[in-house]
């Protein structure tokens, strides 16, 4: 892999090359071009090029991309290989239905443990899994004992920072968090914030505005080449 520094633009791209690779595979497709890959799935053949290119080539001349090949290599430069145990702090609404959801074993993660503050919850189990409700001040031991590497926050953003500090506390260096609060982490720390009010008001801009001075044909291949201006003047 090249020493320059990697965005995190391009590994949000490698996931997009993953389930696109995912879904020829699914359908027997056995190679494919760079070219092919962006004309299918609207995206943008350079960009693909120079993104895999960071990690090395995959690419064979006249032949293009073996699809199995390539998901392997993603997969290991995702991280994906490997299980991911996944922790949830808030057994709220939103706590529980990340809890339930079954997308995540996919992707190889697996919520394993939820942690709350509510004695009222606290033993009970949620979901098909049965994923106990624990105590939050057991974070530590329970991180232990379950090998939890990944930390969900979904609680309120009043209480967002403290949960953080709970989780570093506890050792984990991966979270994702959904309260809408800035948060602030130790440098060895990754928190990855998904804010939906956001996203949410985002798409009320869009309602608010004639549709005439809207455009909404924008393909994933724009989107990616408004990425990549984004990511060089991130490395300037």
């Amino acid at each position: 892999m090249k020493s320059e520094k990697i965005s995190e633009l391009t590994t949000n791209r490698l996931s997009v090359y993953l389930r696109c690779l995912n879904t020829l595979a699914a359908a027997g497709i056995k190679t494919i071009s760079s070219q092919a890959l962006a004309e299918q799935f609207n995206l943008n053949s350079a960009q693909i090029r120079k993104d895999l290119g960071y990690f090395g080539e995959f690419g064979v001349r006249g032949v293009g991309y073996y699809v199995a090949d390539l998901r392997a290599h993603i997969t290991k430069i995702l991280g994906l290989d490997k299980p991911h145990r996944v922790g949830i702090v808030g057994a709220g609404r939103l706590g529980t239905a990340l809890a339930n959801y079954r997308g995540f074993s996919k992707s190889n993660f697996t919520v394993v443990a939820i942690f709350d503050d509510d004695e009222e919850k606290i033993g009970r189990r949620i979901g098909e899994d049965e994923i106990a409700i624990h105590n939050v001040k057991r974070m530590p031991l329970v991180v232990k004992q379950q090998s939890i590497d990944v930390m969900v926050i979904a609680v309120p953003a009043r209480v967002a920072q403290k949960v953080l500090n709970q989780i570093m506390s506890a050792g984990i260096k991966a979270i994702l968090n959904f309260a809408p609060a800035p948060l602030s982490a130790r440098l060895d720390v990754k928190v990855k914030t998904v804010d939906l009010t956001t996203s949410l008001e985002s798409l009320s801009f869009f309602l608010a505005r004639p549709q005439s001075k809207v455009t909404t044909t924008r393909t994933h291949k724009q989107q990616f080449e408004k990425l990549d201006e984004i990511n060089e003047q991130e490395l300037k």
